[in-house]
């Protein structure tokens, strides 16, 4: 049950924990409501984030009910998470984090006394298998300390620190902190097979871990005015990258939702090809180049094979089967169902994918990074499983569950792989058709611009022959498609602010109740687009529409500099899996365009202060 007058945590009370193989939430109040242990997309032992605590949860905090965060933030640089609590008896501070780079699945949890005495209190409810499965629990004495040990399966859980006892399938205990002294809990995964893991030199593992992400984060190329935002959102990528496999996922949780008691509920801890290449472009961008060249091996190897084969996403490891299933014990977060676990859009055909491969891997090469005998033959095969559908209809960069159509948004990006084919051939000196490819590009730019512009709307359109907008149109000059202040370009721009932009100024994806996307409709403003209108703005001579947006999307992260995939702006909160990488790839887009156009005014800016 939960503690007394406590209600599900907003998902902006969280924050994201990493050691590059996994991801915990932790929420303000001091419980880890959500870990997946070893990978990302294993089957949670906390899963209180989707239902209760009776799914799992570990809680660490004051039990003083009237005990109050005066300050939570990380360590600069870091995920090294820092709350302090004050109590009417005293003070303490918890450092939460995970130990990075010694392949130990653990979270560790130090509590330290400031002032006075505390009375801490611990619940630890461990349910493996998303919340179906309780453990065997045993509890001994390692020499002087005590030890929990809970095994189920395959699947063993040791916790080192203050002795539990047990109460209605859960442990729970206190333990007091005064001034001066220093409690360290710690919880390690580990096959049940295996030995116990060995005890560690807290004190050494954190002095190790802070050591990691600054060092880490020093090498990030930034000094404009949202340095601190793009700095935190490149370390979120990190974050979410897998440190062996180098594939990072879209987000560490599954299934929050879309809109609170809807069904747009999804598992999210996958490896989208489009945000791999759009994350290798970041981390070019500022200064990460062999960070880069690890993700454009993990994408080389995931689409390795028969180019008919490719899909859109894959798992960590490049898997491919992510079947997926919904788990109906899980009431979801605020009674949002189904939960999904797996993810069934890895079977659509998405025909805008190859070309954000393309795009960023030409990109790559413009920072001097040569092909080699793998890359460049894998690119042409994609080229070819480009061409053998150049004609068919797609589910488009949305995941429509509806009819397949022609995506103006897919066609352009198609065009975007053939054309950054010509540039390998003709400026870097690669083999290839290059006629051939031309001939392509340029009959795919004549059909998108007699049948994806509209001439009477005077606006690039959703689909082929349709009157609907689409935020995905902001990404035609991105790659190039048109300049970013071509008059058709700005009529789009103004014909998307008319009918995507909700009364906050915030950017829909499209019109769910007008598009047939095989959902009911209903949805909240998707940030990265918002993002992209920014970049537009900054672009196209509108710098003070771009930073007047900024500074608003950026007031949307929570204190730690965390974003949602969506936000309810009327209702302040946040919505959709939780940290979104796309969202983060979308400020750090957005931020170097503001650098970029700093300066510039645009006529019709200067005309209208004139």
């Amino acid at each position: 049950m939960w503690l007394s007058g406590e209600m599900q945590t907003p998902i902006r009370d969280y924050a994201l924990l990493s050691d590059l193989h996994t991801g915990a939430l932790i929420s303000r109040t001091g419980s880890v409501d959500w870990l997946c242990f070893p990978r990302f997309d294993s089957e949670s032992l906390f899963g209180a984030l989707l239902g209760t605590p009776e799914h799992g949860r570990w809680l660490v905090a004051p039990s003083d009910a009237a005990a109050e965060v005066v300050e939570r933030s990380y360590i600069d640089s870091t995920f090294v998470l820092q709350t302090h609590w004050r109590t009417e008896r005293g003070e303490v501070l918890v450092t939460d984090f995970m130990s990075v780079g010694d392949r130990r699945a653990n979270v560790i949890r130090r509590v330290q006394g400031l002032t006075g005495t505390v009375t801490v209190r611990q619940e630890l409810e461990i349910r493996f298998g998303y919340g179906e499965i309780v453990p065997w629990v045993s509890q001994d004495m390692e020499g002087e300390d005590p030890v929990l040990l809970a095994i189920a399966g395959p699947d063993a859980l040791l916790l080192r620190g203050p002795r539990l006892h047990a109460s209605d399938h859960r442990h729970e205990g206190t333990f007091e902190v005064s001034a001066g002294d220093v409690v360290d809990l710690e919880l390690v995964w580990y096959p049940s097979h295996r030995d116990k893991p060995a005890a560690l030199d807290i004190d050494e593992v954190l002095d190790s871990t802070i050591s990691y992400w600054r060092a880490w984060g020093a090498s990030s190329v930034d000094d404009g005015d949202y340095s601190h935002a793009v700095k935190r959102s490149l370390l979120v990528l990190r974050a979410l990258t897998h440190e062996d496999t180098g594939g990072i996922v879209a987000a560490p949780t599954t299934s929050l939702p879309e809109q609170f008691g809807g069904a747009r509920n999804w598992d999210y801890r996958y490896c989208w090809l489009r945000d791999a290449a759009l994350t290798l472009e970041a981390m070019m961008t500022h200064g990460f180049a062999e960070e880069a060249l690890e993700w454009r091996n993990w994408l080389l190897r995931a689409v390795a094979g028969d180019p008919e084969d490719l899909q859109i996403m894959y798992g960590l490891g490049g898997e491919r089967r992510l079947t997926e299933r919904e788990l109906d014990h899980l009431p979801g977060y605020a009674d949002s169902v189904p939960v999904r676990v797996g993810n069934g859009a890895v079977d659509q055909y998405q025909a805008d994918v190859v070309g954000e491969v393309m795009v960023a891997l030409e990109k790559l090469r413009g920072h001097g990074v040569p092909e080699d005998s793998f890359s460049w033959p894998l690119q042409r095969a994609l080229l070819g499983f480009a061409e053998n559908h150049l004609h068919e209809p797609d589910h488009g960069i949305w995941e429509m569950r509806g009819k397949l159509q022609h995506f103006t948004h897919s066609r352009v990006m198609m065009w975007a792989a053939f054309d950054c084919a010509v540039r390998a051939v003709r400026d870097h000196g690669l083999e290839g058709p290059q006629e051939h490819w031309t001939e392509i590009r340029d009959g795919l730019h004549a059909e998108i611009m007699e049948h994806g512009f509209n001439r009477e709307l005077d606006a690039f359109t959703q689909v082929y022959g349709g009157t609907e907008m689409d935020a995905s149109l902001l990404q035609l000059p991105q790659v190039g498609f048109v300049d970013y202040d071509d008059p058709r370009m700005r009529s789009t721009v103004k014909r998307i602010e008319d009918e995507l932009l909700d009364e906050q100024g915030l950017l829909l994806r499209y019109r769910t109740h007008a598009s047939d996307d095989g959902l009911d409709p209903g949805e909240y403003p998707f940030l990265a687009c918002s993002f992209w209108l920014v970049e537009q703005y900054a672009r196209s001579g509108r710098q003070e529409d771009g930073r007047r947006l900024m500074d608003q999307l950026v007031g949307y992260s929570n204190e730690l500099g965390l974003l949602s995939e969506e936000y309810d702006a009327v209702n302040h909160r946040m919505a959709g899996n939780f940290p979104q990488a796309f969202s983060h790839l979308g400020l750090v887009r957005a931020a170097d365009a503001l650098q970029v156009g700093q300066g510039e005014t645009s006529s019709h800016e200067t005309m209208a202060r004139e």
